[in-house]
């Protein structure tokens, strides 16, 4: 045997005071009157839409900053650096960024290959199977069209650049230029 209860029926009067105090703040609401315990989805949803563009904005900010400081932080201003191009090109210079696209790179120098043209004279019957190459160091601006000490560079077009040692070769030739001790960069022979 099932066991049926009867529910007692709710009084109306208890249901029409639900019914008022319910409705009451609706129509407040559509009557334009703005609480700020009652605020309204698109408020809601502005305050959502501020706070999401606020983190992009400082999310983009801190990249950009990030990468800067990165890069330019690991530039020794002091020194020289090499800078390799995916053309096989090799320029020494002073790097520096310009912006997100480009670098830029100042007081530049190049590595110059001189071949042979004529072999030396060579001992009765003897011929010889080598070519000698000379490479030496050349300063940018004395090329016949005649380019400013400067050059911007496309980022994507560097492969890889470095910090050069003060004592190494490419330096010392430099600095050996600079200082007038020799009337041309260098010879990048020298010394092995």
């Amino acid at each position: 045997m099932e066991r049926f209860t009867r529910q007692p029926a709710p009084d109306a009067g208890a249901q029409n005071a639900q019914t008022s105090s319910t409705q009451a703040p609706r129509s407040a609401h559509s009557a334009g009157k703005f609480t700020l315990d009652n605020p309204t989805a698109a408020s809601k949803l502005l305050v959502v839409s501020l706070i999401v563009a606020a983190l992009a904005v400082t999310t983009v900010l801190a990249i950009n900053v990030f990468r800067t400081f990165s890069t330019s932080s690991l530039v020794k201003d002091d020194r020289f650096q090499a800078v390799f191009l995916d053309n096989g090109q090799v320029y020494f210079g002073h790097l520096s960024n310009v912006n997100r696209d480009y670098v830029r790179l100042t007081d530049i120098y190049y590595l110059q290959v001189d071949q042979q043209i004529q072999p030396d004279q060579q001992q009765a019957g003897e011929t010889s199977q080598d070519q000698q190459t000379r490479i030496s160091l050349a300063k940018l601006g004395n090329e016949l069209h005649g380019p400013e000490d400067e050059m911007f560079i496309l980022k994507s077009k560097v492969v890889f650049w470095e910090n050069l040692k003060t004592d190494g070769q490419v330096t010392q030739a430099i600095d050996d230029f600079v200082n007038g001790e020799t009337n041309e960069p260098g010879d990048a022979n020298q010394g092995g």
